[in-house]
C-alpha cells in the first residue's frame, strides 16, 4: 500500500479559480506546460510558477484566463492580416504556424522537412533539398514578422525566460529545465531584434529561429540546446501599453541594475552547465561590445552581431579580392565605404583592419595604414575626428580632419558624396536602414577604380536591406559582384541572370561550436 506521506512530497498542487478547491497534479515543469488538462500557460500565478517548478519556463508577465482569451481571439481575427512590410510571401506567417506545430509534436520530422526528407548527417553535409524555401520562414525574413506578433502567436513555451524580477533566483531556475546536458544557448535581451528595434521579450522568437538553424544543418542534438529570453523590460512604448503583451510592462533597466542581472544569469548557466556555449544575439550595440569585453575571457561565449557578422563579411571581403583578378595580398589595399556604426559594422570594421594590418606586418604602423582604408557614414554622415560625442568603439575609423579636407570631404558629408570622392572597390551596409543605397548613391558608384565593385547590402529582414540586387545590377551595370544579408529571388534579363549571395552566418557560430578557441580575432 502507498505510504499517503511520500504519495504527498512526490505531488503538487494549484488552483483553477480562486476559492475553489486545489487541484493535484504528480507532474512537474514542462510535463504540466504540455499536458492540455493541467496547462493554464501565462495563467500560473508566480507562486504556483514556484510550487511547480515552472519558473523561468513561461514568459514573465502572468495573465488571467480572460486575457488569454482575448490574446487568442485577437490573433485569430488578424489570421489572414499581414504585417505592413512583412515578408513578399503573403502566407509567410501561415507557414510559420504549420511548422510550429510540427516542431511541437514532432521534432525529428520538423527538422527533416526544414532540410529535406533524405537529409544525412553523416554525408558531407546535408542534403538541403528544402532549405531555400523554409529557410525563410523559420528565420529571416520571417522570424522579424514572427517576434513583432509574438505575444499573439504565443501557443506552447519554448526555452527559458529570466527577468530582473528573478534576482537572486536565477541559480534554482537553471534547474527548472530538464536536460542534464546543454551544448548551446542563445540569449537575447530583446532590444535590437534584427533591424526592427526593441521588441521586448518577443525577442525570444529570434534565439528560437536560430537554434533551429544549428540544429538542422550542423546535426546537434535539439536537446541540448537552449533559447533564452533576458526580460530587462522594453522603452517600447507600444508594447508598455499592450494589455496582451507578454513580458514585463516597465522601462528597460539600465547601468549597474542591467549588468546585475546578466551577471547573475551567465554565472548560473555555466554553473549547471560548465561546458555550454553562450551566443549572445541582437543585443543593442549599447552594451553587445561592453558584455563581449565583460565575459569572453571568463565564459565561453560570443557575440554574433559583432563577431558573427565580421566573420562573414570578411569571408566575403576576402573573395571579392580574388573575383575582381586581384591577389589576396591586394585586400590592404582596397577602399571601403561603410554604411552603418552599430555593433554590426564595428564589429566588421575590427576584423577587416586586424586582417589588413596582419598582412602589413601586424605592427602598429599597420593598424594605423589599415585603417586609413575605410570611410565610416552614419546617420549624420561620414564620421572624422570633429564628431561631437563620438563612440569609443567608433573613435578608431573617424578620418583625419586633414586628410578628409585633403580629399574633399567634411564631417558629415552624404554617403553619395563619399562614394563620389573615394570611388570604392566595396560599398558594405551595415546601416538596418532600407534603401540607403539609393539611385544617386549607386550611379557615384559607377566612377569606382575597381573593374568589378562589390556591394554589400547586409541589413535584415529584407525590407531593411541597403538595396535590391535588382536596383544594383540595373544602375551599377552587370559587372558589379553583389550579396545581401536577406533572401532574393533570380533577378537579370534575357542575356543575364544572376543569384544574389546571402552570405550565413551561422556557419561561424557553427565553427565556434565544433572548434572552440578561447579567445576571437574580432
Amino acid at each position: 500500500m502507498t505510504n499517503p506521506a511520500s504519495l504527498m512530497q512526490a505531488t503538487r498542487h494549484f488552483t483553477t479559480l480562486e476559492g475553489h478547491r486545489p487541484t493535484i497534479v504528480h507532474k512537474r515543469s514542462l510535463d504540466i506546460l504540455h499536458d492540455p488538462w493541467f496547462n493554464k500557460g501565462t495563467a500560473f500565478s508566480m507562486t504556483e510558477r514556484d510550487r511547480l517548478d515552472l519558473r523561468g519556463l513561461l514568459p514573465p508577465n502572468v495573465m488571467t484566463s480572460e486575457q488569454q482569451i482575448q490574446r487568442f481571439m485577437a490573433d485569430l481575427k488578424r489570421l489572414e492580416v499581414q504585417a505592413r512590410d512583412g515578408p513578399s510571401d503573403p502566407y509567410a506567417l501561415a507557414k510559420w504556424r504549420i511548422l510550429n506545430r510540427l516542431h511541437d509534436r514532432n521534432e525529428t520530422m520538423y527538422y527533416q522537412v526544414i532540410y529535406s526528407p533524405t537529409s544525412n548527417f553523416t554525408s558531407e553535409l546535408v542534403l538541403i533539398d528544402n532549405i531555400e524555401e523554409y529557410a525563410p520562414i523559420v528565420y529571416t525574413p520571417t522570424v522579424g514578422l514572427v517576434c513583432q506578433n509574438y505575444s499573439g502567436l504565443f501557443r506552447r513555451p519554448r526555452g527559458m525566460y529570466f527577468s530582473g524580477e528573478d534576482r537572486g533566483e536565477m541559480m534554482s531556475m537553471v534547474y527548472n529545465w530538464p536536460a542534464e546536458q546543454v551544448d548551446m544557448i542563445v540569449v537575447t535581451d530583446g532590444s535590437r531584434i534584427l533591424g526592427l528595434g526593441d521588441l521586448g521579450v518577443q525577442g525570444i522568437g529570434i534565439a528560437i529561429g536560430k537554434l533551429d538553424l544549428y540544429v538542422a544543418a550542423a546535426g546537434i542534438n535539439p536537446q541540448r540546446v537552449l533559447p533564452v529570453m533576458i526580460d530587462v523590460g522594453t522603452n517600447n512604448e507600444k508594447l508598455l501599453k499592450d494589455p496582451l503583451y507578454l513580458g514585463l510592462q516597465e522601462h528597460r533597466l539600465d547601468g549597474d541594475e542591467y549588468i546585475a542581472v546578466i551577471d547573475e544569469f551567465m554565472e548560473a548557466v555555466f554553473t549547471r552547465w560548465p561546458h555550454v556555449i553562450v551566443q549572445f544575439e541582437d543585443f543593442q550595440s549599447k552594451w553587445a561590445f561592453k558584455l563581449l569585453q565583460r565575459y569572453r575571457n571568463t565564459y565561453r561565449m560570443f557575440n554574433d552581431d559583432v563577431q558573427g557578422t565580421a566573420g562573414v563579411a570578411i569571408a566575403g571581403l576576402l573573395g571579392a579580392v580574388r573575383a575582381q583578378g586581384r591577389p589576396m595580398i591586394d585586400f590592404p589595399k582596397q577602399k571601403i565605404v561603410v554604411a552603418g556604426a552599430g555593433s554590426a559594422g564595428i564589429g566588421v570594421l575590427n576584423a577587416a583592419r586586424k586582417t589588413m594590418a596582419r598582412m602589413l606586418g601586424n605592427n602598429e604602423a599597420a593598424f594605423e595604414s589599415a585603417g586609413r582604408q575605410f570611410w565610416v557614414v552614419d546617420a549624420k554622415g561620414l564620421i572624422t575626428e570633429e564628431r561631437e560625442n563620438i563612440d569609443l568603439e567608433a573613435l578608431p575609423f573617424a578620418r583625419k580632419v586633414n586628410e578628409a579636407s585633403r580629399q574633399g570631404l567634411r564631417e558629415g558629408a552624404s554617403l553619395a558624396e563619399v562614394v563620389r570622392v573615394v570611388k570604392p572597390d566595396v560599398l558594405l551596409g551595415l546601416s538596418a536602414v532600407g534603401g540607403l543605397f539609393s539611385k544617386e548613391v549607386l550611379e557615384a558608384l559607377k566612377g569606382s577604380t575597381s573593374t568589378r565593385p562589390a556591394i554589400f547590402a547586409m541589413s535584415n529582414p529584407t525590407k531593411n536591406a541597403e538595396c535590391t540586387p535588382e536596383d544594383a545590377f540595373s544602375i551599377v551595370g552587370d559587372n558589379i559582384l553583389f550579396a545581401s544579408g536577406s533572401p532574393f529571388q533570380r533577378c537579370g534579363s534575357w542575356k543575364w541572370s544572376y543569384w544574389p549571395l546571402q552570405p550565413g552566418k551561422q556557419h561561424v557560430s557553427l565553427s565556434r561550436y565544433w572548434t572552440w578557441d578561447s579567445t576571437f580575432w574580432v
